[in-house]
């Protein structure tokens, strides 16, 4: 037997890959298939089961593609409805794989499908668990997310939540290995830990929802501090459920090079969104004006679904060199699947052209410390976690995630400067805010981390009175 964690950093996933005597099972693959299709080959198995522990929200899954062209069925848990052929199990119901046992047990509160998947190996020992989004390591699913399908309140949900873990998962033997379907920075939950793997003994002692005393603890400590959710969580949910157009056509969609001219055009033809992949530094010199710059070295799936609300938007891309299949693959695990094609040669290509070109105004944190005063305006977009733990005095608190909300309340007619952490989120802040017209601000290099080595700016470290912009 073996088992192997397959983890995609940007989007804190884990897939799991399990082989025993010559049969193989995949949980909750990603988008693109051909890496797993490469390595059953390789290992001269065959995908005997595709498992999915719920219907995903933050991340289109390889289920589809990956049965159609292996023939291996589709398992989901009781109560699921997907628009495709799939095997609905029962609770309680056991699937060999090889010498392996895989056992579902049913842990609805994340949502009304979400399972749970017990392996025992080959000497009947109960040896790990998938928990999907059940259980996290230092946390749970969010119960928040289902409330409309399931026709319950979250605080029902939650209540689920709770049934699931305390009557099916904590009464598991402490040595068993926990594999979750999600780690750190993952939208699914608050507080996870930076491992991908761990006991459940180990989370018996650590994670806060599983030491409450109560239904109503748990139910109370689980939706406390909860953020809302990003809007494509439910367009993701449709693609998994119903279904979607193979990788293979994305691709081919997307990897269509454009002339300056064609890619003109294209723009104006169809309203396309803009999207600069490259870094934040060389989008701040130069870029096509209106465009939205999300870094491709950085969370940039995650961002483009919290940032662009529509799965459907057409996208037409500038990227670096090289980086234009790497850019759609990352956007279809997310649902953005309408790319239109990138821009040949680059920015590169546009500047040469003689094409109008717009900047950012980006001063070093140096530059903005010989200059703050009292009367500064720092617009500061990071998490309300981060600003709370620690802040520039008097900043105001706008976090990234909620530019729409609160856009109207600039004033274009004052100058603001305005951060992050390090660069990468407040370069989109910057270039949405430099799209819808407001232009009388400055971004500062480096973010937070950089302003606080200069040790010229007052910080402070509790949440300051909220003020209103004008």
């Amino acid at each position: 037997m073996n088992i192997e964690q397959i983890y995609t950093g940007c989007l804190a996933q884990g897939a799991y890959y399990i082989t025993s005597d010559g049969e193989a099972a995949i949980i909750d693959p990603l988008r693109e298939v051909q890496p797993y299709l490469d390595r059953l080959k390789k290992d001269n198995v065959k995908l005997k089961y595709i498992f999915e522990t719920h219907f995903h929200a933050d991340f289109v899954s390889g289920h589809v593609d990956l049965s159609q062209k292996t023939g291996a069925p589709i398992v989901y848990g009781p109560t699921a409805q997907p628009s495709f052929e799939a095997i609905i199990a029962e609770d309680n119901q056991i699937f060999e794989i090889g010498k392996i046992k895989i056992k579902v047990l049913h842990t609805p509160g994340h949502t009304m499908e979400s399972s749970t998947f017990l392996l025992i190996d080959e000497n009947g020992k109960d040896t790990a668990i998938f928990s999907g989004d059940t259980l996290f390591l230092g946390d749970v699913g969010r119960p928040d997310l289902a409330q409309k399908a399931a026709n319950l309140t979250q605080e029902e949900l939650a209540g689920l939540l709770y049934d699931s873990i305390y009557n099916k998962i904590l009464p598991l033997a402490d040595d068993i290995t926990v594999y979750p379907a999600h780690g750190a920075g993952s939208a699914c939950g608050k507080n996870m830990q930076k491992e991908t793997v761990d006991t459940l003994g180990n989370q018996k002692q650590t994670n806060y929802a599983l030491k409450q005393s109560s239904k109503e603890s748990f139910v109370n400590a689980v939706l406390d501090g909860l953020s809302a959710p990003p809007k494509y969580f439910g367009m993701n949910v449709a693609l998994n459920k119903k279904g979607y157009d193979s990788f293979e056509e994305v691709m081919k969609k997307g990897k269509n090079p454009l002339s300056v001219e064609d890619f003109e055009t294209v723009a104006e033809e169809t309203g396309a969104l803009i999207l600069d992949t490259r870094n934040a530094a060389e989008f701040s010199k130069g870029f096509i004006p209106q465009s939205i710059n999300i870094g491709l070295k950085g969370d940039f799936a995650p961002w483009v679904g919290t940032m662009i609300v529509d799965v459907q938007q057409p996208i037409l891309l500038v990227c670096d060199a090289e980086t234009e299949e790497e850019t759609i693959t990352r956007l279809s695990r997310v649902g953005f699947d309408n790319v239109l094609g990138y821009l040949n040669g680059g920015f590169e290509s546009w500047e040469n052209s003689g094409k109008e070109i717009d900047t950012i105004d980006r001063i070093s944190a140096e530059e903005f410390a010989d200059i703050f005063d009292k009367n500064t305006i720092v617009i500061d977009v990071r998490k309300e976690g981060e600003y709370a733990a620690e802040h520039v005095e008097n900043a105001f608190s706008k976090p990234l995630a909620y530019i729409n909300d609160w856009l109207s309340s600039i004033n274009n007619n004052q100058h603001f400067f305005l951060h992050c952490a390090g660069g990468y989120r407040s370069m989109i802040a910057a270039s949405i805010l430099q799209a819808r017209g407001y232009r009388n601000f400055s971004e500062i290099e480096g973010g937070f981390n950089a302003i606080k080595k200069t040790e010229k700016i007052p910080t402070t470290d509790f949440v300051c009175q909220s003020k209103t912009l004008s």
